[in-house]
């Protein structure tokens, strides 16, 4: 097996957390993984370190200390303004082995999976992708990365005993938003990077963002299956009803019936609402992992054997275009009768 780049008696007691941010925001993802962090380095009594890469991203610095980081190491360099494989990667692998922290951890989005992937390469170690749940063994300070896959059928357990830094990438809404604590001051690190224009093979030449919604932070989800048969029009009703956001299980976005970025589950979004109301969902744990954090699940399904029924706090045996219209009606009632 090949030696990582640096060994565990090389690393420094710390966890590290790639902040990617977007203008003058740190991105939630990045949050998420802060309060995590936290909670696992205060449980070894180790250090919680977060990675920011840019250019002119000082300002970023105090928000971070806000989630109680220790440390922020901060790669500034004009070439960093905007994202390039080729220039983030140079920068968090120089700031890495200066550094060489036992755990770095990345949130499971497009740029950040690149960069992870290639710094996984560049250092020979591993990583984990699309973690559903870590926790560290305070025995021996090994970071456990749980990853479903096979539809739910494995639940695998990967641990990185001799490679360092023990990577993993996980997904935005696995793990809960933290509050931000005012007054909480850590230490600035300045890493210098040797990076060239000549390094950079990308440019971009114009930036357009998309408005749309994030499931992740929906406080009510209609989620829709194949039991819709593709009438997601009542979903999308009652959605605007209860002020919530519409998601779909795999086959009604592979048919096309609804877009991909609605799609909930292991190969979609994980999100966390307060009600998720599930219409004709069968229930299989690929979709199931993606509302599990759920405070109230309410579903609705022909089949009174259903395995969605056995994470429903609310079951509802029947059609769901007898149902939901029936509730739409009941709603609207409600709502002129508020406002009479």
């Amino acid at each position: 097996m090949v030696a990582s780049a640096y060994t565990p008696q090389d690393e420094d007691k710390a966890i590290w957390v790639y902040l990617e941010h977007d203008a003058d925001q740190l991105e939630d993802v990045s949050k998420e993984l802060l309060g995590k962090g936290r909670q696992m380095a205060d449980e070894l009594g180790w250090k919680l370190a977060g990675l920011l890469i840019g250019h002119q991203v000082e300002p970023l610095v105090e928000q971070a200390f806000s989630y109680r980081v220790d440390q922020v190491w901060m790669v500034e360099h004009v070439l960093l303004k905007d994202f390039s494989i080729e220039g983030f990667t140079q920068a968090a692998y120089q700031a890495l082995l200066q550094a060489k922290p036992s755990v770095f951890l990345l949130g499971a989005t497009p740029n950040a999976r690149d960069l992870a992937g290639r710094l996984a390469v560049r250092l020979r170690t591993g990583l984990n992708a699309d973690c559903t749940d870590l926790r560290m063994v305070a025995e021996n300070g090994v970071l456990v990365s749980e990853v479903s896959g096979f539809g739910g059928g494995v639940l695998a357990l990967i641990q990185m005993a001799e490679h360092r830094p023990q990577m993993a990438t996980v997904r935005p809404g696995v793990f809960p938003l933290p509050e931000p604590v005012a007054g909480f001051v850590g230490e600035c690190i300045t890493v210098g990077v040797n990076l060239q224009p000549g390094d950079i093979h990308t440019q971009i030449l114009e930036r357009q963002v998309g408005e749309g919604m994030d499931l992740s932070r929906a406080e009510v989800l209609v989620a829709g299956g194949r039991g819709v048969e593709g009438d997601f029009a009542m979903l999308f009703e009652l959605a605007r009803l209860l002020k919530g956001e519409v998601g779909a299980t795999r086959p009604p976005v592979d048919e096309g019936h609804i877009e991909r970025e609605r799609q909930v589950g292991q190969t979609g979004v994980v999100c966390s609402p307060k009600i998720a109301i599930c219409c004709g969902i069968s229930g299989a744990f690929h979709f199931v992992v993606g509302i599990e954090k759920a405070d109230m699940v309410i579903a609705i399904n022909t089949d009174p054997q259903a395995p969605i029924f056995d994470y429903a706090d609310y079951c509802i045996v029947g059609d769901v275009h007898q149902v939901l219209p029936a509730l739409i009606a009941e709603l609207r009632r409600s709502m002129e009768v508020v406002h009479a």
